[in-house]
């Protein structure tokens, strides 16, 4: 085992977030974006909700939240409130909050909790009220991608009609109710080329920790995480090669943040669909198609370019603007992002000078007020359940959920060591380990290994109160078995009735 550096916990005057910890140390903000299965409460089977967003809704406001329901067009699509928006991923048979972020420092994992733990209590009353239920599992293991259910199924958002109908993204793959746990931990602009860095080379170990998807169809994958497959199967056949490269670790770290853009955004990619308003979210805007597919590279770099708008069919002059960048940020489908959020976006002209400079990215974002953070994809959807009650205990439960930001947390405080871990795998080594680890999670000894590294420096990233937040990976390795073994084996040992009663959301008292 090796011998792991705990990193200081240095604090900086002037810049606190109200509780004492620098936003120039990882974790100053600690998020998440949970997303949940929905199953039938009788059979278990795959379904939508119906009123459950008017439902909770309702919850909320009875403790005198202020809240109020999102829609796209007239369906209700989420609840908008104090703690995040309780809304839905790609269909109406996948659940996802995205959690208002808290402030990191003492206590803040803690703080997160009570945020999930209030949120999870109202979607188990909500769901209940419409016959449905959260199943733990990071993807529905008995669930049809059939064409008539994924029209059924789909969300109307605006950018999937691109993605699928004009990007040839065979996004009906996803349809199954794939579900991640995606903490979401602020790292400072200096640090987040390297934060970035870890996160995509560790990401073996996070899900095979975490894995909680053997099952498709009714059938053994032969895969421990089979959700993590979907992104080559999704982009394999698609319109612009550059789709499937992008969700293909490259195969070297990136040296800074302009790197990342390069590779993001170079000639081998096609740009999406971008913006006709500046300020649009991407999965709501007004899309602009433009002609001749150009990599957002070189559009950026022309006067103007033409293009058609995917509401109207209208054709019109695109003009490049900073926001476009900024706007762009979501196009890789690496196992983590940097995301982020500027007070000021910059000019293009001077975007575009500082890309061409070592560091001039972090220089020029951190002049404009930069609010950036690492979003985890490896880590499957894991809840808490009967038969996790009473195989791992209360322990174990109680953190199935946030272990998974604590990890990230405790990479990202301890980067220099999660950087020593890297470079002592290899980054080569550890880009070809992903397959072994979707497939085989701890059943392979060289993960096993890794995630043995990786818990050891996670826990040195972590002050002595924080450490209990590890107790569910701690007790998936000590006993080297995971959510994924565990649904196999209920899965082949009981009747359906039993798996799917055994395999819904119980919280712990």
């Amino acid at each position: 085992m090796r011998q792991i550096v705990v990193q200081g916990q240095a604090r900086t005057r002037g810049d606190n977030v109200s509780v004492g910890i620098s936003t120039q140390v990882a974790g100053a903000k600690l998020g998440l974006e949970l997303e949940m299965p929905v199953a039938a409460r009788d059979d278990g089977r795959s379904r939508a909700v119906t009123h459950y967003f008017e439902t909770l809704a309702l919850l909320k406001r009875a403790r005198g939240q202020t809240v109020e329901l999102v829609h796209i067009g007239d369906v209700p699509v989420g609840v908008t409130g104090p703690l995040g928006e309780s809304g839905l991923d790609n269909g109406f048979n996948l659940l996802e909050t995205a959690f208002a972020p808290v402030a990191g420092g003492p206590g803040g994992l803690a703080r997160l909790d009570a945020a999930v733990r209030e949120e999870l209590a109202d979607v188990e009353t909500a769901l209940a009220a419409d016959g449905a239920a959260v199943l733990n599992a990071a993807e529905h293991p008995d669930c049809t991608l059939d064409d008539v259910w994924y029209r059924e199924m789909r969300v109307p958002r605006p950018i999937y009609r691109e993605l699928e109908g004009y990007r040839g993204w065979l996004h009906r793959a996803g349809i199954d109710a794939k579900a991640q746990n995606g903490p979401c931990t602020s790292v400072p602009i200096g640090q987040a080329a390297r934060a970035l860095n870890v996160s995509l080379a560790l990401a073996p170990a996070l899900m095979a920790l975490y894995a909680n998807s053997p099952l498709q169809g009714g059938r053994d994958t032969g895969a421990k995480e089979n959700r993590m497959r979907l992104w080559d199967r999704m982009f394999r056949h698609a319109r612009f090669a550059g789709d499937h490269y992008l969700q293909q670790l490259p195969e070297r770290p990136f040296r800074d943040l302009g790197d990342h853009f390069r590779w993001m955004f170079g000639p081998q990619t096609a740009s999406r669909a971008l913006s006709w308003n500046p300020a649009d979210d991407y999965k709501s805007a007004v899309s602009v198609y433009l002609d001749g597919n150009p990599a957002l590279g070189q559009f950026l770099r022309a006067p103007r370019w033409r293009g058609r708008r995917g509401d109207t069919g209208e054709h019109v002059d695109l003009v490049p603007r900073g926001e476009h960048f900024v706007y762009s940020q979501f196009a890789h489908f690496l196992d983590a992002r940097w995301r982020y959020r500027l007070e000021r976006v910059p000019a293009l002209d001077a975007l575009l000078a500082a890309w061409a400079q070592p560091g001039g990215i972090e220089t020029l974002f951190d002049a404009c007020g930069c609010d950036g953070y690492i979003e985890a994809r490896a880590f499957g959807a894991v809840f808490p359940d009967a038969q996790m009650q009473a195989e791992a205990g209360p322990q174990a439960c109680a953190t199935a959920v946030m272990g998974a930001s604590a990890l990230q947390l405790g990479l990202l405080r301890n980067l220099a060591e999660a950087e020593a871990l890297v470079r002592e795998w290899g980054w080569l080594t550890l880009r070809r380990l992903r397959t072994p680890a979707l497939c085989h999670a701890l059943d392979d000894a060289q993960v096993r290994a890794l995630c043995q590294d990786v818990l050891a420096v996670a826990s040195g990233g972590l002050d002595a109160a924080d450490q209990h937040w590890l107790a569910y990976p701690r007790y998936v390795l000590d006993v080297g078995s995971t959510a994924a073994d565990a649904m196999l084996r209920l899965w082949r040992g009981s009747p359906r009735e039993v798996f799917y009663r055994q395999r819904m959301l119980q919280l712990p008292a």
